[in-house]
């Protein structure tokens, strides 16, 4: 192939795939002004530290 055609298959490629977005509010769940929920694995791993406390914590009587 020559270098014209390979530019306009790689044009042809980036248009197919620039069509599709994510969700724009995804990662929200019921509240617009809530900021997105983070998907990274420190931050997962917290929430679930966390989780696991606050369970642990309504089991016991004060």
């Amino acid at each position: 192939m020559d270098d014209k055609a390979i530019i306009a298959l790689a044009k042809k490629n980036a248009a197919k795939t620039g069509g599709s977005s994510p969700k724009k509010n995804f990662g929200k769940r019921y509240d617009s002004t809530r900021p997105d929920i983070p998907q990274d694995e420190a931050t997962l791993k917290e929430n679930g530290e966390h989780e696991r406390f606050f369970k642990e914590m309504r089991k016991r009587e004060f």
